[in-house]
């Protein structure tokens, strides 16, 4: 396996090498000139589309040092003016110019054009020696060398069979070197790229402070939306039944005496209305925050929670210990919604919940095998378990292809506290 990933990483460098070089001389000659030519007027029209087109290549960049190195690239782009017509091409000309980021990507095209290009070249023409001195050691050293030519293999001279041979043997060495360094070549080329393509650390802080107001309005909005549900369940359910109880026990109060028998069947509806109540209290402090939440966490609560659906659902919970009270209850909420999702629109007859800590995060990974085709904006209700969990920097990702299956993954960084008996 680590073999296959070398080899892999080989042959992604030497594409990385050919693709990244065209691509940023291209890209960096076409911002260059549109951005010079901003002063005669021409530049205003050009550059928003030539950075669009700078950033996307970026972008793509940030994908692939995700999908193949596993360096993550944060984005640290401004939003743009959505304004249309010229003046908006202008205004976004102008944003563009003012946003540090767009500096930053040309010096990265530069630099992915010099540096960069020779992190990701280096390991597959070390391979390539080999195969060139097994030409070489074919006899084909000797036509050259009876032209009158010399025939240099790094540094060595190959002017017989001899040295010809040893040129496969040092080729053999280069291919080794090559392969055994190629996931940390292109792992730097990532690296490298990261020190431009990332957030300075003063767009970082805004990028926190904009995701704080926005966690900050969605957990008020939350918070309201929930209260406000609370007094519909209260006035709707038990509220009404404790009034229609009280007036039938005013009832039974006047009938005691006169009509003993029906004050009897009264006093019967009133005490099948206080269980119902009840009950509806329960459910509403369930909905609330759960009891078996609070005295025995998160993974019995989920358990709990799967023996209570239709479908057979089978939970792995690993657990060493309790996260903090908001942050269970988010989670246990978040997995509540998605389970009631995969029940309702999954048409599956299976559901997997894993849930457990590694890596300073929670994580929840819930799987069906339905019908797939899950949206986050598609009305479901796990739009507004994304907003719920990015109060704490949480996330929730979804894979659902159409046809199935669907695995809806949340991840909420905390720390677990020691397990208390």
């Amino acid at each position: 396996m680590r073999i296959s990933r070398a080899f892999g990483a080989v042959a992604r460098s030497f594409g990385l090498a050919l693709w990244g070089l065209v691509a940023s001389i291209l890209l960096f000659t076409f911002a260059v000139t549109s951005i010079a030519l901003i002063p005669a007027g021409l530049g205003v029209l050009t550059t928003p589309y030539v950075m669009k087109a700078v950033r996307a290549y970026a972008d793509r960049r940030r994908a692939l040092a995700l999908e193949w190195a596993d360096v993550r690239i944060p984005t640290p782009y401004q939003p743009l003016p959505a304004r249309g017509g010229f003046l908006g091409v202008a205004e976004r000309c102008q944003a563009l110019l003012r946003d540090q980021a767009t500096w930053r990507d040309l010096q990265w095209l530069l630099v992915d054009m010099t540096a960069g290009f020779t992190l990701a070249v280096l390991p597959p023409a070390l391979v390539l020696y080999l195969p060139w001195g097994i030409v070489l050691a074919a006899g084909v050293w000797e036509p050259i060398v009876r032209a009158d030519g010399n025939v240099w293999f790094t540094f060595l001279h190959v002017g017989s069979q001899s040295t010809a041979n040893m040129a496969v043997a040092l080729g053999a060495v280069y291919a080794v070197l090559g392969i055994a360094a190629g996931p940390a070549m292109l792992r730097a080329d990532f690296r490298m790229a990261r020190t431009f393509l990332a957030p300075t650390p003063q767009r970082e802080m805004a990028l926190r402070i904009e995701h704080l107001t926005e966690t900050r309005h969605d957990a008020v909005d939350s918070s309201a939306a929930e209260l406000r549900r609370i007094e519909r369940d209260l006035h709707d359910g038990a509220q009404a039944r404790l009034v229609a109880m009280g007036m039938s026990l005013g009832t039974v109060e006047a009938l005691i005496e006169k009509d003993p028998a029906r004050a009897k069947r009264l006093l019967a509806a009133a005490r099948a209305d206080s269980a119902e109540a009840l009950t509806e209290l329960r459910d509403l402090v369930r909905g609330i925050h759960p009891p078996v939440l609070a005295e025995r966490g998160l993974g019995d609560a989920v358990r709990a929670l799967a023996l209570r659906l239709p479908l057979p659902v089978e939970t792995s919970v690993t657990l060493p210990g309790r996260a903090p009270e908001p942050i269970e209850s988010a989670a246990y909420f978040a997995v509540s919604e998605v389970l009631t999702n995969a029940v309702k629109h999954s048409g599956a007859d299976r559901i997997w919940v894993d849930l457990h800590h590694a890596d300073g995060m929670l994580r929840a990974a819930v799987t069906d095998n339905g019908r797939g085709g899950a949206d986050v904006g598609a009305g479901t209700g796990l739009l507004g378990v994304e907003r719920r969990l990015g109060a704490f920097d949480g996330v929730l990702a979804i894979s659902s292809p159409p046809g199935g299956p669907t695995l809806v993954t949340i991840e909420i960084p905390c720390a677990l506290a020691a397990a208390t008996r």
